[in-house]
């Protein structure tokens, strides 16, 4: 895996670049699951921008409760690590974030009604492969609506994806874990 070509930030295609300048701004590197995906530019734009389409049609702590139950349930550190990091900028909490990990979510733990729903079908598609998921999507849209069951449902099949790529890859994630010493993040 490692003899395929990983291209710098430099390397990408212009339309590649505008797309992901944002985040390596943000993060200071740019990921491997980029430079790797970048062998096919327009593909891997169609995937940045179906994911910033989906993160404009969900609130972030939806989409951190998906990518955090998927990417910890398919041992896909890669995005994990990283997501960890962004849950807590978006209002979710260590202990939140340890509980969607370990597969504690509920509305006893401090999850809405919705929150809970949102982490059985994303479980669902991963245990399941979506099969026994229509009960599960049904509580989804019955609380929030067509409109946002199916960027909930998308998201799924969006961080499924991402794992299954970078565990092909192999890909290890770029950061410590929050929960590792040497993190340098406050939990």
């Amino acid at each position: 895996m490692q003899d395929t070509h990983r291209f710098q930030f430099d390397e990408l295609d212009e339309f590649l670049q505008e797309r992901l300048l944002r985040r390596v701004e943000r993060l200071g590197y740019l990921g491997e699951f980029f430079q790797v995906a970048a062998n096919q530019p327009r593909a891997l734009a169609g995937f940045i921008d179906f994911t910033e389409a989906l993160k404009e049609a969900l609130p972030a702590r939806y989409l951190e409760i998906v990518a955090l139950t998927i990417s910890s349930r398919t041992g896909n550190a890669y995005e994990r690590v990283q997501h960890e990091r962004l849950a807590l900028t978006v209002g979710l909490d260590a202990t939140e974030v340890e509980e969607i990990e370990r597969g504690n979510v509920s509305e006893k733990s401090g999850f809405s009604e919705v929150e809970c729903a949102i982490y059985d079908l994303a479980e669902g598609i991963v245990s399941a492969s979506g099969k026994g998921c229509p009960t599960a999507y049904e509580a989804v849209r019955r609380l929030v609506g067509d409109r946002s069951a199916v960027a909930v449902l998308l998201t799924c099949g969006r961080y499924l994806a991402h794992s299954a790529i970078s565990n092909t890859w192999r890909l290890e994630a770029p950061v410590p874990s929050i929960f590792d010493a040497e993190s340098g993040v406050e939990v």
